[in-house]
């Protein structure tokens, strides 16, 4: 599936992905001519690839290899996240033809105005908490199986950003969890990221009413427009922040020569 953007929202589209790459860096990460490169151990891709911003002047099998040896040296499997942004303009095509394989499109949906939010009125006897980065990052590893190692990491990342997450669940009169997020506000630029339901509390409403939530808190801070990344094979996802007000803004991928990335 090929990185691809919306027509209409051009402006928006990179100010998103500005944002989204502020918002994902982690500690460990560097630049190699011009190139981006996150070395996280954490689960999350976007904060351990490559993020080919600037041609630069190196041949691009130059480039690679300087990046394959810093992956290599991290104990990371390389890979390339191509977006409609990336350059050079062709890299997508460079790539496929030495043999790098695609995976995991994602969708990046935004909102244009908060303004407009519909009413957060929770269900009757639920509370949205929030989480320390630590507590959030354990609540949502421990939902998605992740390692001690990918969840650390992940605890790690949220405190050290540039850019300030909130963590949030959403319970119950009884505290059982309905649904967790956090949001991370940049200016008038605000991401949901880590969205989370648990398998026995879905198709309730419950994620949307946390969205409204966490969009209405960015709002009152100040946030004008909103983003958030999602697969594109996850047609249900999709539909929740459709109806949330969110659209289709760009798609990006991953390339990896590594077999078992594929």
């Amino acid at each position: 599936m090929q990185a691809a953007m919306s027509p209409s929202l051009p402006a928006l589209a990179r100010l998103a992905e500005e944002a989204g790459l502020n918002a994902s860096t982690p500690p460990q990460q560097q630049r190699v001519a011009g190139w981006l490169i996150r070395l996280s151990p954490g689960k999350a891709k976007r904060s351990r690839c490559v993020n080919a911003l600037e041609q630069g002047e190196l041949p691009l099998h130059e480039l690679l290899q300087r990046c394959a040896t810093a992956f290599a040296a991290a104990g990371l499997p390389l890979c390339v996240r191509v977006t409609p942004f990336s350059q050079p303009a062709d890299l997508d095509a460079q790539l496929a033809a030495l043999g790098w394989s695609s995976f995991d499109p994602a969708e990046v949906m935004v909102r244009a105005r908060l303004d407009d939010l519909p009413a957060k009125d929770l269900t009757p006897g639920c509370r949205v908490e929030p989480l320390e980065a630590e507590a959030y990052a354990a609540l949502v590893g421990a939902l998605r199986g992740s390692s001690a190692a990918e969840i650390e990491a992940h605890a790690q990342r949220l405190r050290e950003s540039p850019v300030p997450y909130r963590g949030h669940a959403l319970r119950d009169a009884a505290g059982t969890l309905l649904a967790c997020g956090q949001f991370a506000r940049e200016g008038v630029m605000v991401g949901l990221y880590d969205i989370f339901t648990p398998a026995e509390q879905r198709g309730r409403g419950h994620a949307h009413q946390l969205c409204l939530a966490l969009l209405a808190a960015a709002r009152e801070e100040g946030a004008r427009h909103a983003y958030l990344q999602v697969g594109s094979d996850n047609a249900v996802a999709q539909r929740v922040y459709g109806r949330l007000g969110f659209e289709f803004a760009y798609r990006y991928h991953y390339r990896s020569p590594l077999a078992e990335l594929r």
